[in-house]
């Protein structure tokens, strides 16, 4: 079997975590009420809540449809998957956000520690972006690749000085399902191999060819997707062979699964022995989330030929890339591919005040800051529950997994997972779900968020995971 390139990424070892202090410092509580309150036969006090950290910015009051019609028309003029994918058993109606911060119709905040799913890099309507975007707006939206504007050229250049030689060369595109899409063909134009090696459990898009890619049963349909796709065993250090969580070097995707050390490394020299070219998959790990380093692969010492790229790229503006070197992009001049879409002045203004921000508000940073805290804590609470049987990740990537007990390391049912993840909700946070069974709690808030955010957060879980175990 011909190898063509590993869709492999994730950054390196975390750092040390004995300067942070613990989960309580700075939250304030109020007594609950509602249903987590009503009277059992056996007596308890009320569950002291975790009050949501202040705010200073005003949403403006909702004015639009009932949210009993906004469901209507979502059950019946939306595709049936709109609904299959909608989180909670009582849906969040979202009106408006800012940074950290989603307010739904009724004017109720949360904190977003899912970020549209790891997208919001910067944060909701972050004003520095939200400047850039009124201003390019106002000059022009759209055009394409058929003439020349200078926001290309500028954040081609600014995208492209981020990365190692010769990783110089840049393909603008519109999502991260279409970057990985055209990686694997210039893989295959320049190498001349076809076949492809994913991990099991991996996700790396759902258009045709990248659902080939992707190796996880839920997003697969009973028909046959991308010829030429294997997948191989997923280096879980948690569920696998792979020698402990003392060995994990850096965070994945799928549940946020962490590499062993030097597994990179080691992948990437058996696959260009045999032909193959790497890609590293940058869509979630990139653009300083995982804290240490901008991109995920540069924490593994590893040096990919090819990097896609999207997601917190324009921080929720539909934009994605493929950069690559200057040898492997010859090759796509075969034929002739045109992106409609793809780097148009918009996305271009967006992308690159997106940039900017993270580089002068420091949230690379903060990333590692906060993250590291994040994960020191949520350890805590792993030896506090049963029910907590891994916690890892780097900067703001995180994973929680969990297990009916830590013995058997069985994966937390569906229905319990439900209870926790909407009595999170209920107390004002929101979170995200993954793994190969659903049993993965993910944390990939906006790199704007702050300790104080992060121990509402474990406030708030520590009470979900508590209220749970007593229910049961």
């Amino acid at each position: 079997m011909q190898k063509v390139c590993s869709r492999l990424h994730g950054p390196s070892l975390l750092g040390k975590t004995d300067l942070w202090n613990s989960v309580n410092a700075c939250v304030k509580f109020h007594k609950g009420c509602g249903v987590l309150c009503q009277k059992s036969a056996v007596k308890h006090p009320p569950p002291v809540l975790p009050q949501i950290p202040p705010c200073d910015f005003k949403p403006e009051p909702y004015q639009g449809m009932s949210k009993e019609r906004l469901l209507h028309i979502r059950k019946n003029n939306c595709n049936p998957m709109t609904m299959k994918v909608t989180y909670y058993k009582k849906p969040v109606f979202i009106n408006q956000g800012y940074m950290q911060w989603l307010w739904d119709v009724d004017g109720r905040r949360y904190l977003d520690l899912f970020a549209g799913v790891a997208t919001v890099s910067v944060g909701h309507c972050n004003p520095k972006v939200t400047e850039t975007a009124e201003k390019q707006l106002r000059r022009l939206w759209h055009t394409t690749a058929i003439y020349v504007y200078p926001q290309m050229q500028e954040y081609a250049e600014k995208l492209a000085s981020l990365l190692p030689d010769p990783l110089k060369v840049v393909y603008f595109t519109n999502s991260g399902s279409e970057a990985n899409d055209l990686a694997v063909l210039m893989a295959r134009l320049y190498t001349g191999n076809f076949d492809v090696i994913t991990l099991r459990g991996s996700y790396h898009g759902g258009s045709p060819q990248a659902t080939g890619l992707t190796s996880n049963a839920d997003y697969k349909y009973p028909i046959p997707s991308s010829m030429g796709c294997h997948n191989t065993m997923c280096p879980d250090v948690f569920r696998g062979l792979w020698g402990g969580s003392h060995c994990r070097d850096s965070p994945g995707v799928g549940g946020a699964v962490q590499f062993p050390k030097n597994y990179l490394k080691d992948t990437y020299q058996l696959v260009r022995e045999k032909g193959g070219i790497c890609i590293a998959d940058e869509v979630q790990t990139g653009f300083g989330r995982t804290g240490s380093h901008f991109w995920g692969f540069q924490g593994h010492n590893v040096f990919p030929d090819m990097v896609t790229m999207a997601k917190g790229i324009a921080n929720g503006f539909p934009m994605g890339a493929v950069v690559t070197t200057a040898e492997i992009a010859r090759s796509f001049g075969k034929g002739v591919h045109f992106n409609t879409f793809g780097g148009n002045p918009l996305a271009c203004a967006v992308a690159s005040s997106v940039l900017d921000t993270i580089k002068e508000d420091k949230m690379q940073e903060n990333s590692a800051e906060v993250g590291t805290y994040l994960l020191t804590e949520l350890a805590k609470l792993r030896d506090k529950y049963e029910i907590i049987g891994d916690v890892r990740g780097k900067g703001l990537q995180i994973g929680v997994e969990m297990v009916k007990d830590k013995a058997s390391r069985d994966p937390l049912p569906p229905e319990a997972m439900a209870e926790i993840f909407e009595d999170t909700k209920d107390m004002g946070v929101l979170i995200g779900k993954g793994g190969l069974y659903g049993q993965t709690f993910r944390i990939k808030p906006p790199m704007c968020i702050t300790k104080n955010d992060a121990d509402f957060f474990l406030a708030v879980f520590n009470q979900a995971v508590q209220n749970y175990m007593e229910r049961r």
